[in-house]
């Protein structure tokens, strides 16, 4: 069973027909959010045409729901697909995490470091 299957509804900022959306527990910046499928699929490439598409509307609630307390620079939208990419909990979940001038010496490279010495070109 799936630690996304227990969330109290009280911690439901949004959601839309295929997913809702919650602050992450172990926020990497200030606003980071997670958007996860109401239906318990692993991981991105396992939901239907129907919420890969309303993915997107997710992830634009997602950022008006950031902007409402934070001010980012930048963000990154990212979701770990498998044990190998670093997926921890086999649900789907995109991380939408707000980025903010000086929160890393160098962003350069962004997801690209996900890989170690990758990011760097």
């Amino acid at each position: 069973m799936s630690v996304f299957q227990d969330i109290a509804p009280d911690k439901i900022l949004f959601q839309n027909s295929h997913f809702f959306i919650i602050k992450d527990g172990y926020p990497v910046s200030p606003g980071h959010l997670l958007i996860i499928s109401k239906r318990p699929v692993i991981d991105f490439f396992e939901l239907n045409n129907i919420e890969q598409q309303t993915l997107s509307l997710a992830i634009i609630a997602a950022k008006n729901i950031i902007e409402q307390t934070q001010q980012p620079d930048g963000y990154n939208i990212g979701m770990n697909c498998g044990a190998a990419a670093g997926q921890t909990v086999m649900h789907f979940h995109c991380h939408v995490i707000p980025r903010y001038i000086g929160d890393m010496p160098n962003p350069r490279g962004g997801v690209r470091h996900c890989v170690a010495g990758k990011g760097d070109y």
